[in-house]
């Protein structure tokens, strides 16, 4: 995983920007662009990333290491964030069922909104309120919030714990995530039952994995030492799944291996396939966990991340929420102009194109928004910094107020 820094590290940012742009590609289907998009080179995609990298930022920003007299205020700081997320992501279905409901007497987009399961909501939206707002019912490709929003309510417990006994804790979320698997739990919706797609239960695993690396990190530490042996291994994993994805003769054989497996030793299906929702070992979650170990030890990533060539994914990784709204609801819109209209990858590149560009342009005014807010007015010096002088002690207040951040 990541190895100690005590800057700002930009690989984060770079990183998660990637992320969120392969998202918003992969939430408009059958494009020419999808057909590039990291998912075609692995068994993981990139909401896994998204997943492991905000567990990482979650370590890195709420971090007791960082502070030396934490008091109870600054242990539910997660809680406001997720509060935060919370009513974006009301905005969000909110947004998308207007423009649903407004555009559902087209057959195509009555179709659209049947697979993305807004129907529902379309046929009783008073009914539906509740299980929205409450996060029991949850609109396909905007269902990924709702899942930050638990780790969020549950990161003071799971970073009080990490900070304490990591390795305690990263066993608990093991077995947690290998009962759900095993035994199919899921936390359930309402009023229709087809629990999470995204399954709290399975993938606590990357969120957990992902927070004690950036509590490590805070701590000067590495969660997983570099060893050339085990970074081979990595590579020559990442390029199997990536030929496995790229030549369907190797992945038939891949698939009948899986099931002679499955078949003649009597493992659980869970523990050799492709399933997402209760994150499958054997592929999609080694893959995800292979892929940050070499990129956590590959020395150009730092040069990459920090380049003004890629300062386009930077910027987006650093405004992610908005960002993610933003791609969310234009993803919903690109399908319904794709849906009335000839199929034309021309115009799929120049839709996919506008909407990348108007996600950075609100990553960018969330930048001027942040540079324009007030500055902090210095506490009372009962924090230990009342016999440092003058400037040495602004730089103090200055620091934690960006640690805060």
């Amino acid at each position: 995983m990541f190895g100690p820094s005590r800057a700002r590290d930009h690989r984060i940012d770079f990183l998660r920007g990637l992320a969120l742009v392969t998202i918003f590609i992969n939430h408009v289907p059958g494009t020419l662009l999808g057909a590039y998009t990291s998912r075609n080179f692995g068994f993981s995609d990139a909401a896994e990333a998204f997943v492991l990298i905000s567990g990482i930022s979650t370590g890195l920003a709420y971090s007791p290491f960082r502070n030396p007299k934490p008091d109870w205020r600054s242990a539910l700081r997660p809680w406001k964030r997720a509060f935060t997320i919370w009513w974006v992501q009301a905005v969000i279905v909110l947004v998308i069922y207007l423009i649903l409901a407004m555009t559902q007497h087209l057959p195509a987009v009555a179709e659209l909104a049947a697979e993305r399961n807004v129907t529902p909501a379309l046929e009783n939206p008073i009914g539906l309120l509740a299980p929205l707002l409450l996060l029991s019912h949850q609109f396909n490709c905007a269902d990924i919030l709702p899942l930050y929003i638990l780790f969020m309510l549950a990161a003071p417990g799971l970073i009080a714990s990490g900070a304490r006994w990591p390795r305690a804790l990263m066993a608990a979320s093991i077995i947690m995530w290998l009962a759900a698997g095993l035994r199919t739990l899921n936390l359930p919706t309402w009023p229709t039952d087809q629990g999470w797609f995204f399954n709290p239960l399975s993938w606590q695993l990357l969120f957990v994995a992902g927070l004690l690396t950036g509590l490590a990190v805070t701590r000067g530490r590495r969660t997983l030492p570099v060893r050339p042996f085990a970074l081979l291994l990595a590579a020559v994993f990442l390029c199997f799944s990536a030929l496995w994805m790229q030549f369907p003769a190797l992945a038939d054989r891949g698939y009948d291996f899986l099931w002679m497996v499955q078949e003649r030793l009597g493992i659980p299906w869970f523990l050799a396939s492709f399933d997402k929702t209760y994150l499958a070992p054997l592929l999609r979650l080694l893959h995800i966990l292979a892929l940050a170990y070499v990129l956590s030890a590959w020395p150009y990533l730092h040069r990459i991340a920090g380049s003004p060539w890629t300062a386009f994914f930077a910027i987006l990784g650093r405004n992610a929420l908005p960002v993610f709204a933003t791609g969310t609801v234009l993803a919903y819109i690109i399908q319904i102009i794709r849906e009335i209209s000839p199929p034309s990858d021309k115009l799929d590149i120049l839709l996919i194109g506008a909407g990348l560009i108007l996600q950075f342009l609100v990553a960018l005014a969330r930048d001027r928004l942040k540079r324009r807010a007030p500055a902090v007015v210095a506490p009372a010096p009962d924090d230990g910094s009342a016999g440092v002088p003058g400037r040495k002690r602004i730089e103090v207040f200055r620091r934690e107020w960006r640690d805060s951040k």
